[in-house]
Formats: C-alpha cells, sequence, structure tokens
C-alpha cells in the first residue's frame, strides 16, 4: 500500500466552500489506510480544535495549517481595481511555534488586512514565518498564476523569494484535479522544481469527502455566490475530482514523480503540534498594595460585603451566623483550590465599574446566582441562602469546568463596560467570541430548492413541513411527518431536493460575533471568559 497524507483539505469551515464534515475527515483517512491528515480552511481556523479532536478520537496525526490569503501588495492596501485579487498560500504549522504564528497571521489577516477577504501578505509573513512549512497552493498562487500568464521569470522570481523565507520547508505544490490549466502547470512545476532545487509535494485541494459528492458542492458554492445551478455564469470548477482521493489514487497519478508523494509523508512527520486540554490559565488581576495575595483580596472584599448583605449596623462579620460564614469560607476554599480568584475579582470589577458609573446592571442568572461570595461583593444581587441556592450547581470540584456569570448590562450603555476592559487589559487583550449561523433543516430545504429553480410555493409549502422544533433534522421531520415522508418516496424531484439538503444539513452558513459573550484574555495561552449580554 503506497504512503500518502493529503495536506490540502477544505472543512465545513470554508464556509460554503468546503463540505467534508469536520468528523468525518479522520474517519476516511483511516479507511483510506492514511496515519495523518492535515486541515486548511479558506483563511481561518474555525475547525481546527474540533478537527484536533476529531482525528486523536481515530487515531489519525492532526496537521494544523490554513489556506491564508496574500494580498498582491500590503494587507493594508484596498484598491479594489488591484487588492480585489489575491493569491493563496498553503501554511501548516510544525511545532508550538509555528501553531501560534499561523494563529497570529490569520488574526492579523481579519484585524488589519480583510478587504472581501481575510488577507496577509508577506511583510508579516517575513515576521511570522517560522515553525512553518509553506506549499505553493492551488492555481489561484502566486507561483501557479505567474505560470498561467506565461511569465516563467516572475514564476521564478516568486518561488526563490519563498525559498529564501522557509528554506526546505517550502514546496511547489502539484495537484490531481481535473482542472484543464491544472496539467500544464504541473509541468512547470517540475521544470521549475528541477531547475531551482524546489522540492514538490502532491496535494488535492479536497473540498468534499467522495467523489459522488461533487454535485452536492456545486449547490453549496450557488448558496454562497446566490447562483442558481442552472445560471451560465455561476461559479463552478468544472470537475468531480476535488474529493480525498485514496494513497492509491494519488501514486498512480503522480507515478512520474514519485518524490512528490513521499514528501507528504515527509511534511507529515514534520508537523507535531498537540494541544492540551483541561488545563485553565487565568489572566492576572492587579490587587491594590497593602494586599500579599489575590486571595487576601476576595477575602477582604467577601467579608465587607457579607456584613453590608447580613450585618446590622455596627455588626462584625464574627457576630454574622455560622450558617453565613460557613458557606462563605467553604466556596472561597473552593475558588481558591480551583484557582479561580482572579476569576472572580475581574467580573467583580467591571460590574464594580459599571455600578458606579450609572449602568443598570441586572442580578444575576443562571447558576452563578448560587455564590455567596458573588453575592457578597455584588456580582450578583440574589441571596442564595434565602432561596436555597446551590453552589455547587456553579462550581464543583468534583466536576473540572470552568464557571461562567451571566451578566445583563443595559444595552445603550455596555459598549462602556467593553471599552473600561480594554482599557485596562489592553486593545489587543480583549476579542468577542464567535458564532456560526447553521443551515438549519427549513433554511436548507429552502437554499436548495432555490438553487434548483424549485417554485417559492412548493418549496414554502416543503419547509413548512418540517416540525419547529429544537434540533429538528430532515430525517427526523420524515419519521414525524408521513406525509413528507411520502413525498421524498414518490416524487424523484423532492427526493433529489431533499437528499442534497440532507446532505449539506447542519453545516456553517457565516460566521458573526456573538451577541452578549465577549473573551477577555491576558495572552493567546491564557484566557477567561464572561458573558456581558
Amino acid at each position: 500500500m503506497a504512503e500518502f497524507v493529503h495536506l490540502h483539505i477544505h472543512s465545513e469551515f470554508s464556509l460554503l466552500d468546503g463540505a467534508n464534515r469536520i468528523k468525518e475527515i479522520p474517519v476516511i483517512a483511516k479507511e483510506l489506510g492514511m496515519k495523518a491528515i492535515a486541515i486548511t480552511d479558506h483563511g481561518a481556523m474555525f475547525g481546527v480544535i474540533d478537527f484536533y479532536k476529531a482525528c486523536v478520537a481515530n487515531g489519525i496525526k492532526p496537521i494544523i495549517g490554513c489556506e491564508v490569503y496574500v494580498a498582491p501588495r500590503t494587507r493594508k492596501d484596498k484598491d479594489p481595481s488591484i487588492d480585489g485579487k489575491y493569491n493563496h498560500l498553503i501554511l501548516l504549522a510544525k511545532n508550538k511555534q509555528g501553531y501560534q504564528n499561523l494563529s497570529k497571521l490569520v488574526s492579523l489577516g481579519y484585524t488589519e488586512g480583510f478587504y472581501y477577504k481575510p488577507r496577509i501578505d508577506k511583510e508579516i509573513l517575513e515576521k511570522y514565518h517560522e515553525g512553518l512549512v509553506c506549499c505553493s497552493a492551488c492555481l489561484a498562487g502566486e507561483v501557479n498564476q505567474a505560470i498561467l500568464n506565461n511569465d516563467m521569470e516572475e514564476a521564478k522570481r516568486v518561488a526563490l523569494w519563498f525559498q529564501r523565507l522557509f528554506g526546505e520547508d517550502y514546496y511547489l505544490e502539484i495537484q490531481n484535479n481535473g482542472v484543464r490549466e491544472q496539467a500544464l502547470v504541473n509541468q512547470k512545476l517540475i521544470e521549475l522544481s528541477k531547475e531551482l532545487g524546489i522540492e514538490l509535494v502532491a496535494t488535492n485541494d479536497a473540498h468534499y469527502t467522495r467523489r459522488e459528492d461533487a454535485y452536492n458542492h456545486e449547490v453549496l458554492l450557488c448558496i454562497q455566490t446566490g447562483k442558481k445551478m442552472s445560471d451560465e455564469d455561476r461559479m463552478r470548477f468544472e470537475t468531480d475530482e476535488l474529493y480525498i482521493k485514496s494513497p492509491e489514487e494519488m501514486s498512480d497519478y503522480f507515478s512520474n514523480v514519485p518524490q512528490a508523494i513521499e514528501n507528504t509523508v515527509k511534511i507529515a512527520e514534520k508537523c507535531n503540534v498537540e494541544f492540551e486540554f483541561g488545563h485553565t490559565i487565568l489572566p492576572n488581576y492587579d490587587v491594590p498594595e497593602g494586599f500579599v495575595t489575590h486571595y487576601d483580596y476576595i477575602e477582604k472584599l467577601t467579608k465587607d460585603g457579607l456584613i453590608h448583605r447580613y450585618g446590622k449596623e455596627g455588626q462584625t462579620y464574627e457576630e454574622l451566623t455560622e450558617e453565613i460564614k460557613n458557606r462563605a469560607e467553604y466556596e472561597l476554599g473552593v475558588i481558591k483550590k480551583m484557582g479561580y480568584v482572579d476569576y472572580f475579582l475581574i467580573v467583580w470589577d467591571y460590574i464594580n465599574f459599571a455600578k458606579t458609573h450609572d449602568i443598570p446592571v441586572g442580578p444575576g442568572r443562571g447558576s452563578g446566582a448560587g455564590s455567596i461570595v458573588a453575592y457578597a461583593i455584588g456580582i450578583t444581587d440574589i441571596d442564595p441562602l434565602k432561596y436555597s441556592l446551590l453552589f455547587e450547581r456553579f462550581l464543583n470540584p468534583e466536576r473540572i469546568s470552568m464557571p461562567d456569570f451571566d451578566v445583563d448590562f443595559c444595552y445603550e450603555k455596555r459598549d462602556k463596560v467593553i471599552e473600561y476592559v480594554c482599557e485596562k487589559y489592553g486593545y489587543d487583550h480583549v476579542s468577542q467570541i464567535i458564532t456560526f449561523g447553521t443551515m438549519s433543516a427549513r433554511m436548507v430545504i429552502r437554499d436548495v430548492a432555490r438553487v434548483l429553480d424549485v417554485p417559492y410555493a412548493e418549496a414554502d409549502k416543503l419547509a413548512k413541513m418540517i416540525p419547529n422544533e429544537i434540533h429538528i433534522t430532515i430525517q427526523k421531520a420524515m419519521e414525524q411527518n408521513r406525509e413528507l415522508k411520502e413525498l421524498y418516496e414518490t416524487d424523484a424531484e423532492i427526493k433529489k431536493l431533499l437528499d442534497i439538503a440532507m446532505a449539506l444539513e447542519g453545516m456553517p452558513r457565516q460566521a458573526s460575533t456573538h451577541a452578549c459573550r465577549n473573551c477577555y484574555y491576558q495572552r493567546p495561552s491564557r484566557y477567561l471568559c464572561s458573558s456581558l449580554c
């Protein structure tokens, strides 16, 4: 059996372009006898963690990468006549430094280079290239574009620039994808490899899992671009070869350049990124002078707060009831033991800011309302003793999980709280959490129906046959709705529509900012999440 590793794979997180489901990628790799596989989504790393976990669960080595967009000039240039075009480049992380650099590049692509797409440029690539393997990518790569423009001198100049930057970690990428221009580019890349001494690597730019998924992928592209399958000017690949091919298929096609196949295994051996889960490292909260530790400070805030909440005028902490003191001391002990002292202090800090700056704050909700410490220091305004609320639902030594306070702020002044945290911790240490809209059962039926030119009234009738339930799927709907199932079994056109819809159902449709969550972190490896609703 030939050894081969796919190093150019687009998952469902190449939004409305990749049709490989994260959980299926390592499964098909295992079925095909591969020991490793990469993820290289367009311009983003949304699926990296899920991909890593799925690979590990299936005994497949995960290779973390991205197909980045490279601006023709700089990432900050935004002239539509020039900068609306961009080149592709494959970057794969070899180690922890490479992963951190790749994350930095992708982030900068969004925060500094976004123009139609999240773009990087050669300036930041030079700065953050350590620990990365670089491949010249598909036909949209800069070297390949020069070849297609019949400018071999430019192709050579670009290839040499990348070789100088990445050394032996730069590869010229040849593909077996059924695209007419690719055969010409492959031949020129082989010649360029011999002339410049740059190694070749074989990939397949897989956008879907199996050959028979090609049509569904075309539908997905139409959903992305707002086109119909009947449109002559729609975006299309005109090939059914962009699937996860077997090592034998790849080896047979590239039998004239076996080193291109061998190099996929060598690159896979170079890439050894490992993630460690279950260890939360919280950011540091600077306590006022006079306090030796963070725990001393939260203990002082708690005792003062308990006197305010439960005490009578002139009463000391020692004079409070044993129930109050025992509950508070128990919670403080758990908070300290589990390492969440700074978490409580940070949440207290921005809530205290809001309350002292005329920003309305809700009384608290969810499991956090069960903490007497949170009640004492003003994070919540609900007495957990009065309502017999359990602290263990929020924080439990027997179940290690990150706590999460849900806090409601006045929507008109909420931005002031975010601004306060940005000023205190630094704008480069504060980010908002992403959320993904997915293609639900009803939505995907409407989308596919539009692409297939199904009349709106018919599509609407079909979509409304899906029960209005949480987590409903088309398959479940057919089990519940006899009429829908009969239509599926007796009407060929409806069966085609629903089969495509089920193939695409649940895939992410778009990314946006989460409506209520913000993530505060000290460094990329140190983070803390809390809701600002």
